[in-house]
C-alpha cells in the first residue's frame, strides 16, 4: 500500500491537523458520487473506526477505510493554489476515466 504526499499538501494536512487537537488523522478515500462514478473524501478523522487503517505517510497519519484502499492505493495527493483557489488534486493509477472538472473518476 502506497499513498504519497508531496510537501505542499503535507504542510496544508499538518495545518488542519494543529488547528484540531487530539484529531486522529486525516481522512482519505473514496465515496460514490459525481459523474464518473467515485469522488475524493478528504477531512479530519476525530476518530478510527472498525476497517479503518492508519497509514503513516511523511509524519502525517492519513485514516484509509479498507474499501477505499485497494481504489487509492499508489495515488499520489498535491495540493495546489490558483489565484484565489486551492484545493488538494489526485494523481491516481487506477483510475481509467475522470470527468471534465476531475471531481470524480471511474476504475477499470
Amino acid at each position: 500500500m502506497t499513498i504519497t504526499i508531496t510537501p505542499a499538501a503535507s504542510e496544508r494536512m499538518r495545518q488542519f491537523l494543529a488547528q484540531t487537537p487530539g484529531a486522529a488523522g486525516v481522512r482519505f478515500g473514496v465515496k460514490r458520487t459525481g459523474c464518473s462514478g467515485f469522488g475524493y473524501v478528504v477531512d479530519l478523522a476525530t476518530a478510527t473506526g472498525e476497517g479503518d487503517r492508519v497509514l503513516e505517510v511523511d509524519g502525517v497519519p492519513l485514516v484509509v477505510d479498507d474499501k477505499s484502499l485497494p481504489l487509492v492505493d499508489g495515488t499520489v495527493i498535491d495540493f495546489r493554489r490558483q489565484g484565489l483557489n486551492a484545493s488538494f488534486v489526485f494523481h491516481n493509477p487506477n483510475a481509467t476515466g475522470e470527468c471534465g472538472c476531475g471531481e470524480s473518476f471511474t476504475v477499470g
